[in-house]
Formats: C-alpha cells, structure tokens, sequence
C-alpha cells in the first residue's frame, strides 16, 4: 500500500473557470487539487484538461461521494472507478469526509454526519480497510462541517477522528474552516479540537469562508475567509506545521488572482508562526 507523504506547500482548488489561467502560465502554487467525481469518466475534454495539469502541477484527489460512514458498505464500482483515475494521475493521497451520502441506491449529494459512537467508528474503519485494499493506498479523511448531533454520540469528534486514524492507519486532512463552523454550532472548544488529533496523523490543511445561516453556520465555500477562521489556522498551522495548505473555493468564484491573494495570507502565516519555508 502505498504510504500518503508528508508535502509541505501551497495550493488551491482546481476549478473550471481558472482552466485556461493554469494552463496558459505557470501559477505560483505547489499543488492543485480537484473534486475527484468531475474526472471519474471515460475520456473527454476533463480527462485532456486534467492530463494537460498534470504535466505543470502536483495534483491532489479530493472527493465526495464514497460514503465512507455507509453502513452497508461501500460500492465497488465507485472505489474502482476512482483507483483506475488514481493510478493514472499518480496524485500525492487521495481524501474524502468523514461522513455519509446516501443508502440503498439513493444519493443525498450531501456529506451527513456520522454518529460518535463506537457503532459507527467500527463501521468507519471496515470501509476505510477496504478502500485503501481497492486503491492500495493510503487514505486522508476530512474533519467534516455538521449542523445536528445525536442524542447517542459517546465521544467528541476529535477523539472519533484519532482513533480512526489509529485504527484505520489512514491520515487526517484538517479543515480549519469545518472545525469554526461546527465549534460555534455545537458550542465546543476549537483549542480542545486541535489538541485532540496526533500531530503525525495531519497531512493538509483546508482553509474556506461560510455563510450565516438562519440557526447555524453554513460551509458554502462560497465567501472569503473572515479573521477569526485565519486566527483558527495559525494555531492550526503551528501545531501541524508539516501540512499542505490549501484555500476551497466552490461557489461565488473570484478571479484566480484574489485566491492566489488569499493563499499568500496562509504562505505569510505560515512563515511566521513556525518558519516554514516559501516553495
């Protein structure tokens, strides 16, 4: 199986309005990453664009749909479909939520949260076992942003995520951005949060905007990053500083040159809170 390295860098998503910008200059970014679902085809113009990227960029795989809190498993034509895009875009790790997306056929095209309890920590773990046997890989799972807990949770969810790790022998990709949203939701601590996770088990580092709901916080990805979520990932960054970084963009999205701003904030940060080299 092959192992997720740790990278330091810098990097942001890639989406179809900057297409042309990424392949018509070198973009100062160490790495891109996409939705793994918009290449999981066939052939066409995604898979020519993508091969075209993959020539400049290193490339992380991030997706949305493997269901890893399933409780009756996951699907074997989807776990195929995304090692066969692995094996031929050779990426730094493949991620996904902590989450779960549908049941019998159904899909909610939402990540759900997954219940805190022993229960579905084992039924977490027998899907991240069998996803990393598919792939032959290391997985990265995602702190997941939530509006509800249940009434039956055991555990707080950063103790949920370590010992997945542990057991599971996948890495954490941290999203400082799901840890503000659901901290100011379910009234946790975000210090405690942080604290909670082993440090050898964070790889990459998320940072996005939210919106104001009508009773929460909302991860819509679709705003700037506010202060208080950078203040979030200094901490973040100067407890795992051996991270990728990364700015998530998936609605309302700016000119390339304003994320490219953004990223530049979380490269400063990082040089000044643990000395981290500019790539």
């Amino acid at each position: 199986m092959t192992p997720v390295p740790f990278f330091r860098g810098y990097g942001l998503g890639l989406r179809r309005p900057h297409y042309a910008e990424f392949l018509a200059s070198r973009i100062p970014v160490d790495f891109v990453e996409i939705i793994s679902e918009n290449f999981m085809v066939a052939g066409g113009r995604p898979l020519a664009t993508l091969d075209a990227i993959r020539e400049r960029y290193r490339i992380i795989m991030h997706g949305v749909s493997m269901n890893i809190g399933a409780a009756h498993g996951l699907r074997m034509d989807y776990l195929k479909s995304l090692k066969a895009l692995a094996d031929k875009v050779q990426p730094l790790w493949v991620s996904d939520h902590l989450c779960w997306t549908g049941a019998h056929g159904f899909n909610s095209h939402d990540l759900l949260p997954v219940p805190l309890t022993e229960e579905a920590l084992a039924i977490v773990c027998a899907n991240i076992a069998t996803a990393q046997d598919v792939l032959e890989r290391e997985l990265v799972i995602e702190n997941p942003s939530t509006y509800l807990t249940f009434a039956g949770d055991e555990i707080q969810e950063w103790e949920f995520l370590s010992e997945m790790s542990k057991r599971a022998g996948c890495k954490l990709l941290l999203d400082v951005n799901n840890i503000y949203v659901s901290g100011t939701n379910h009234g946790f601590d975000a210090a405690d949060y942080l604290a909670g996770l082993p440090e050898e088990a964070v790889v990459q580092i998320h940072i996005a905007g939210h919106s104001q709901g009508k009773h929460c916080l909302i991860d819509t990805h679709d705003s700037p990053v506010i202060e208080p979520v950078w203040q979030l990932y200094r901490q973040a960054i100067r407890r795992f500083p051996d991270c990728a970084v990364m700015i998530e963009r998936d609605d309302n999205i700016p000119e390339l040159v304003e994320l490219l701003d953004e990223l530049e904030i979380a490269r400063a940060i990082a040089l000044d809170e643990v000395s981290i080299p500019v790539l």
